[in-house]
């Protein structure tokens, strides 16, 4: 369709430059004491005429039918001094068009991406994303093969599973993929702070037993929600290209505001993350936060319906959701890093799979982009060297420059009783180096800078965070035993 419309246009542009608009002026007679003195303007093909020099009138005497086919010839008779170039423009314009349709034949098609309908009370569908990829594929390792995708049920990890399912199969044609949803514990826990009932390792546990029971291939996680430590046995060996790692505060629809700033004194603001709400009350210690639990669709709803004057967001979870109207334009509510520093591996999708698949592992390795790899490697090794979790407020964020890597990470009191405290630092780093010696690299780069934060103090701020969370998780034991 797009080759016949491109043939189309450029016979139009190339008949229309190789015959210009023609203003003719003629003269016919009828008889020997009558004459008509008559102008036409000609425009073959389209619609508005250029101006060419006007051809020579036609000499007196002819007859009426003379005159009438001299009016109908003299277009085409006519010489322009643009003429010439007029004619290569045109066939330019041909040839063009024409390549463009031998093109289109042979193209191979482009797969459609899953087409979404939005609403807030609704399981959204998934939209179609572009995922880059550091790796060169080989359709055939997929022939004859399976692959069974652990997920939970909750409609952000279905897209997140989906959107793996979708990108196998489009490099490898030949490939069954398999979605399995679950339950987890910590989806069925909603009465309760994370940070109080075991933290986010609750969300992976019932996935984790599937791969290591072999019952599932791999499993799909929004890397945020992993734990620093891993099963014997499985690898966070795949960390796929990286979506937006900010933050971004929602108001409740129809309102105007866009930022912490807008919020009114003494703001109920929907968060159960420590990280959030250690940053947040330096700026505006007068905040009120509020327990916020549930999927996504949840959230905004119970924000729509006044139970928050405002709830902090994953920006990469609206916009994969297909949420986008939540985020204002310009992004005006995405809150700065340098305000709220995201969490470890925020706005990255991973894969878990066993360490004795090499197989599984070859068919995912073109998912692996090597770039946001090596950031959210160095995000994990700091927070893994303090033995951070959601129970304590921890945020960590690598950025790349050119031929450079800098981190930078925070850790606060969730009690706001003491200064924030951050560390960066910023090394050199060569990308085209093996992956296992860049990872070994930006690793070394998070112990140290989780290390500049040991030494600042920042274990005191860790204890009283764990002092904290082991009361509340006590309690919820004895409370669960009544």
């Amino acid at each position: 369709l797009v080759g016949a419309v491109a043939v189309t246009l450029g016979f139009t542009v190339g008949l229309a430059s190789s015959s210009p608009a023609t203003t003719s002026t003629w003269v016919a007679t009828t008889g020997p004491a009558t004459s008509t003195t008559a102008t036409s303007t000609v425009t073959p093909y389209i619609g508005v005429p250029r101006p060419v020099a006007p051809v020579a009138a036609y000499p007196q005497g002819a007859t009426e039918g003379e005159a009438d086919q001299t009016l109908y010839d003299a277009p085409h008779q006519s010489k322009s001094s643009l003429a010439p170039m007029a004619n290569i423009v045109g066939l330019g314009a041909i040839v063009a068009a024409a390549t463009l349709v031998v093109h289109n034949w042979f193209a191979k098609p482009i797969p459609q991406g899953r087409l979404m309908t939005v609403d807030l009370y609704a399981e959204p569908a998934p939209t179609n994303w572009a995922m880059a990829s550091t790796g060169a594929v080989d359709p055939s390792l997929g022939d004859g093969k399976t692959i069974r995708i652990a997920t939970r049920k909750s409609p952000l990890a279905m897209w997140q599973a989906e959107f793996i399912e979708s990108e196998l199969k489009r490099m490898y044609p030949g490939i069954t993929v398999e979605v399995q949803p679950m339950s987890t514990r910590g989806d069925k826990i909603l009465d309760s702070p994370l940070a109080k009932i075991g933290g986010k390792g609750l969300f992976v546990k019932e996935l984790e037993t599937a791969l290591l029971e072999s019952r599932s291939d791999i499993a799909v996680h929004s890397t945020k929600d992993v734990p620093m430590e891993l099963p014997d046995g499985l690898d966070l060996s795949i960390i796929c290209k990286r979506h937006d790692p900010c933050d971004a505060i929602i108001f409740p629809k129809g309102s105007t505001k866009c930022s912490v700033d807008d919020l009114p004194q003494g703001a109920r603001v929907g968060t159960s993350s420590l990280r959030r709400q250690s940053q947040l009350l330096l700026k505006r210690p007068d905040l009120k936060f509020v327990e916020l639990r549930g999927n996504v669709n949840t959230r905004l709803a119970k924000l729509d319906s006044g139970d928050y004057d405002a709830i902090i967001l994953a920006a990469a979870g609206l916009e994969r959701l297909g949420f986008e109207d939540r985020v204002m334009p310009g992004k005006a509510n995405i809150v700065d890093p340098e305000v709220m520093l995201p969490a470890c591996g925020q706005g990255a999708l991973s894969i878990e799979l066993r360490s004795d698949d090499p197989t599984t592992l070859a068919i995912l390795q073109p998912l692996h982009f090597i770039p946001d790899a090596a950031t959210v490697c160095c995000e994990r090794a700091m927070n893994r060297r303090l033995q951070g979790g959601c129970q304590v407020p921890i945020s960590g964020f690598a950025r790349l420059g050119e031929g450079t890597i800098n981190m930078q990470a925070r850790v606060g009191s969730i009690k706001g009783s003491g200064p924030l405290l951050i560390k960066e630092k910023t090394i050199p780093l060569d990308l085209t180096k093996p992956w296992p010696e860049v990872k070994a690299t930006v690793e070394q780069l998070g112990s140290e800078v989780a290390d500049m934060l040991l030494k600042a103090g920042a274990q005191a701020y860790l204890d009283e965070a764990y002092a904290q969370n082991e009361a509340g998780v006590a309690a919820a034991q004895a409370a669960a035993n009544a």
